[in-house]
């Protein structure tokens, strides 16, 4: 049976008025408002609905979540305004006082210690905590502190300071998910929901784990309010290939909804944590040990890794903060040939941006990390911001921008993504290098899955906005209200 919606009194961005025909999933036709030159399909059993002068836009896509940490991270400690780490230990002592009686790790999370006067050690905790392990992860992921209980959990007991970076955080921050599954994936379904009441009709999720059964589960369990592609990490590469999965291939069983995504390498570390891979060194960290900070995936181990995995049919994604890893990441990519995406790209060589152009590798950038990590760029990459997080140069370079989040990094909202690659400030600071802003036209292009426009044959995925994109403030690009979210012609989200 055809199922069709048209959608009436809409505009798109800019004021025309038009009407809209889905059928079947897809965009039938876009038409001026009244023009009767070209039938519509419809009948009696089409659904109308009138938005009465709303505007449309292609749906949303978050091309980097973590979606299990964003599901988890709401009922994690918040540590996200500690401006030191005696602070952070004040707010787990005051969480401990007041009834917190679970015997597990008290899980914290968010905290940003680049530009704290103390560091973060496990005699702090263990002052406040005793015997109850604490586990802190930090804001980007990429360190975690715990006390000494949750070290000899880990079979760390002998670690000096209790701070674990990259590999080490990781192989603790993985255990955290173990959350019955039931409860996780109720968690995230309603984490997908709130997505797609923001516009978002899909993400390109970077979780650690073996998503494609967990993302079967949840689909065939009816979380349908998102199309997902799921990464795939080196340490699944092998099963990756014993299964046949291959970029781009949709998983039997979840509706269309689930698909091959990227495979994901992480071969530096973060700014915050001082481990992105720089040509220069870090202020204060001058002739110490990974001073520059640290290469987790040599050049010559990443090589023949994604050669193996686009040989399977995998499309690379390459996690580079720092500018000598991102050289190194497109090095990789123009010794093999081959395409793909470098994941954050935040610290780029100026010889290097015209070469994402020329090798076919779109830069996966989030553009509220250079919201948050402002200060933090200008203490520990002095006279190098200009080409931090450099979205304009990237652009003019004639390379393909993906905008995503990150979540829980940064919100897991569109809008404030977008706001941010806009104004270049989160705050009532002037725009930070405002040189690098794009348009509001390009934010949303690199952040609708390649669609610029709504046009007959392409898919029925719509947010319906109460305002005109285009001509929205900073603040309303933000806060932009979202009526309606449509994900193959089909209501996710609906405030009509």
């Amino acid at each position: 049976m055809t199922e069709s919606v048209l959608l009436t009194g809409a505009r798109l961005p800019g004021g025309a008025r038009v009407d809209v025909n889905l059928v079947d999933g897809r965009i039938e036709s876009v038409l001026e408002a009244g023009d009767t030159s070209i039938g519509v399909s419809h009948d009696a059993s089409t659904q109308v609905v009138d938005l009465d002068g709303r505007y449309v836009i292609p749906g949303l896509w978050d091309k980097h979540v973590h979606a299990t940490q964003w599901a988890l991270v709401s009922r994690r400690l918040d540590l996200s305004a500690a401006v030191s780490a005696a602070d952070a230990v004040g707010i787990v002592a005051e969480r401990l006082r007041h009834g917190d009686a679970d015997a597990g790790p008290l899980v914290g999370y968010g905290f940003r210690d680049g530009l704290w006067p103390d560091a973060p050690h496990r005699g702090l905790l263990d002052a406040v905590t005793g015997t109850r392990p604490v586990i802190l992860v930090s804001a980007d992921l990429h360190c975690c502190w715990l006390n000494s209980a949750a070290l000899a959990q880990h079979g760390r007991g002998e670690h000096p300071t209790g701070l674990l970076r990259e590999d080490d955080c990781f192989a603790v921050t993985r255990t955290l998910g173990d959350v019955e599954t039931d409860t996780l994936d109720s968690w995230v379904r309603d984490t997908a929901r709130a997505a797609a009441a923001r516009g978002i009709v899909g993400v390109v999720d970077l979780e650690m784990s073996w998503n494609v059964d967990d993302w079967t589960r949840r689909i065939r369990s009816g979380a349908t309010e998102l199309r997902v592609r799921f990464g795939i990490y080196p340490q699944h590469l092998d099963r990756a290939i014993d299964a046949g999965l291959a970029t781009g291939a949709l998983i039997a069983g979840t509706h269309g909804l689930l698909q091959v995504g990227p495979f994901k390498v992480i071969t530096d570390g973060s700014l915050n944590t001082r481990t992105a891979y720089c040509f220069d060194e870090y202020p204060g960290l001058e002739g110490l040990a990974h001073s520059r900070g640290l290469l987790t995936v040599a050049y010559d181990e990443l090589v023949p890794m994604l050669r193996r995995a686009t040989q399977a049919g995998l499309v690379p994604a390459v996690h580079a903060i720092g500018d000598q890893a991102n050289k190194l990441a497109l090095d990789a990519f123009e010794r093999l040939g081959v395409g793909g995406s470098i994941e954050h790209a935040q610290l780029v060589a100026e010889v290097d941006f015209e070469r994402f152009a020329r090798l076919g590798v779109t830069a996966g950038v989030q553009p509220e990390h250079a919201m948050d990590d402002r200060d933090v760029a200008d203490k520990y990459w002095p006279g190098r911001t200009g080409r931090a997080f450099a979205l304009a140069s990237l652009l003019n370079a004639g390379a393909e921008l993906a905008l995503g989040s990150d979540a829980p990094v940064a919100p897991l909202d569109p809008w404030v993504t977008i706001a941010a690659a806009v104004a270049r400030t989160g705050d009532e600071r002037a725009a930070w290098h405002p040189e690098q802003a794009i348009s509001v036209e390009d934010a949303l292009f690199a952040s609708s899955d390649g669609r610029r426009a709504l046009e007959s044959g392409g898919p029925a995925d719509i947010a319906v906005l109460e305002l005109d994109p285009l001509a929205a403030s900073t603040d309303e690009l933000r806060r932009m209200p979202v009526a309606a979210t449509l994900l193959g012609g089909r209501f996710t989200h609906n405030a009509l």
